[in-house]
């Protein structure tokens, strides 16, 4: 995923980058007049303006980006191989809804996942990878999804393969995990297993992962009296700031306090 941001004014229209690829984009923000996409360099497009656009094209099509007095415009590109996310999925993601180009269509749950991905890219944090993996294998599970097609029964994985991921995860505390790896270890396409994880667990691989971390920081705080930057880093935090903000949302309070409160 490329995030990008670009500051301009007056008229514009320019021929939009990874053409030789298969992209979605996710128009993120827009300050100025409506962003336009174009099939064809001065040819207006066809299909009227659409809040939160979305744009998927196939690799080989070229796409113009047109704006008449635009000043800010931040969107997210997802570029993909096609038969890389069949592997990924478990299934064969149906050509005919991927190989023609959809302009400006509009969908609130697939925008918000693209905006999600988008604020991960940059994210340090172990957590983030195994977070941004899921959130991949969501937005093409819903890509590749067909319309009125009831989905299968979610069933959790077997007490042996949950035992292998949860042994393995743990054993990786507080390293960085792909979502493919723990598929992997069960044999299990990327969307299956996201789904079957959760199914076991009630979370998402990445949320098991920093629960994880914040109990070995419970720990460290309760056994030993190091200092809470020494706790953030064995842990896998970038520093205490960071540390405490996923400890306060996790347990509505800062971890100095919870400490002194278990001291008493």
């Amino acid at each position: 995923m490329d995030v990008n941001e670009i500051r301009c004014s007056g008229r514009a229209e320019h021929p939009l980058c990874l053409e030789g690829q298969t992209r979605l984009s996710a128009l993120l923000e827009e300050v100025g007049s409506p962003c336009e996409p174009r099939l064809r360099e001065g040819r207006p497009c066809a299909i009227g303006y659409v809040p939160r656009q979305l744009n998927l094209m196939p690799a080989g099509m070229p796409l113009w980006g047109y704006g008449a007095d635009s000043r800010l415009v931040r969107d997210a590109v997802l570029t993909f191989d096609l038969k890389d996310l069949g592997e990924r999925l478990g299934r064969s993601l149906a050509p005919a809804g991927l190989d023609a180009p959809r302009l400006r269509f509009a969908d609130d749950r697939l925008w918000t996942l693209m905006r999600l991905l988008a604020e991960a890219v940059d994210d340090d944090d172990p957590a983030a990878q195994l977070y941004g993996d899921g959130l991949i294998a969501a937005i093409f599970a819903m890509l590749g999804s067909r319309r009125g097609e009831r989905p299968s029964t979610r069933k959790g994985l077997a007490p042996w393969q949950l035992r292998r991921v949860l042994d393995y995860l743990e054993s990786r505390l507080p390293e960085r995990v792909e979502l493919a790896e723990l598929a992997a270890l069960v044999d299990l396409s990327q969307a299956h297993f996201s789904r079957a994880f959760k199914a076991s667990t009630g979370v998402a691989p990445y949320q098991w992962q920093l629960r994880a971390r914040l109990q070995r920081a419970q720990a460290m705080m309760l056994t030993t009296s190091v200092a809470l930057e020494r706790v953030a880093e064995a842990t896998g935090f970038a520093d205490a700031v960071h540390f405490g903000k996923a400890f306060r949302r996790a347990h509505g309070t800062t971890p100095a306090r919870w400490r002194q409160d278990r001291k008493r």
